[in-house]
């Protein structure tokens, strides 16, 4: 019990004193969490969109397998990415194994799915009258979803919330990928599991800590859109 209690109290310690590694670590995680999430949303928004309004063949099956991907273990797309991108892989001249952009691309496909069936069931829940009166009064199919989009703007913000807060978290891809190399890509959550690998428990509670509190606020950051949405 006394390990626990010295191990957080020397963790705040570390996290006040705006420690050099762990600064780094934090700002690599939110980096990457960062760009793959804004990737994400410019891909899964309009996907989201096109699909809950086209009528297309495949439709309901489409929306089953992304609902499938939700539960995409991190450790089978950081394999998938691996073999891509690997020296024997198809773009292994790209160099881009154990950097911080081969984690981006894995998180990107981890949270592509999740930005398009939220999209999507923030859509679903406008009435359809919105979209059918913008049509009676003229509006093409871009001004259409503009005006669809601003009716779902909680909705889909909320979307883009939870899909920053599945990223930041992940420990697979950025372990497979990353390569957890120090001052390059070692993020909170790779840094964690090394620390306490090794038996040093101050560190890792101290970005366990931040983690902590950057989930926390994504989830009430989440929960406010959300609210609003429904509202």
């Amino acid at each position: 019990m006394d390990l626990l209690i010295d191990s957080f109290i020397s963790a705040f310690f570390l996290i006040f004193s705006f420690d050099a590694e762990m600064i780094f670590i934090v700002g690599v995680s939110l980096k990457v969490s960062i760009a793959s999430t804004l990737i994400a949303g410019i891909v899964g928004v309009p996907a989201g969109f096109m699909i809950a309004f086209e009528s297309f063949p495949g439709k309901r099956i489409v929306i089953t397998v992304l609902n499938t991907l939700l539960a995409l273990p991190t450790v089978v797309i950081g394999l998938f990415v691996y073999t891509f991108i690997s020296r024997r892989g198809i773009f292994g001249p790209f160099d881009l194994l154990y950097t911080q952009k081969a984690i981006i691309i894995g998180q990107v496909i981890l949270i592509i799915p999740v930005v398009t069936v939220f999209t999507i069931t923030a859509i679903n829940r406008i009435d359809e009258r919105y979209r059918k009166t913008a049509m009676t009064l003229g509006a093409n199919r871009i001004q259409t979803a503009w005006v669809i989009f601003r009716e779902a703007r909680f909705g889909i913000i909320a979307a883009i919330i939870a899909s920053f807060g599945r990223v930041i978290s992940e420990v697979g891809i950025s372990m497979m990928l990353g390569g957890n190399i120090k001052g390059f890509t070692r993020t909170m959550t790779t840094a964690m599991a090394l620390e306490y690998d090794k038996g040093a428990f101050i560190l890792s509670i101290a970005l366990g800590i931040v983690l902590l509190g950057i989930s926390f606020g994504m989830n009430m950051l989440f929960h406010f859109f959300q609210g609003r949405s429904r509202a």
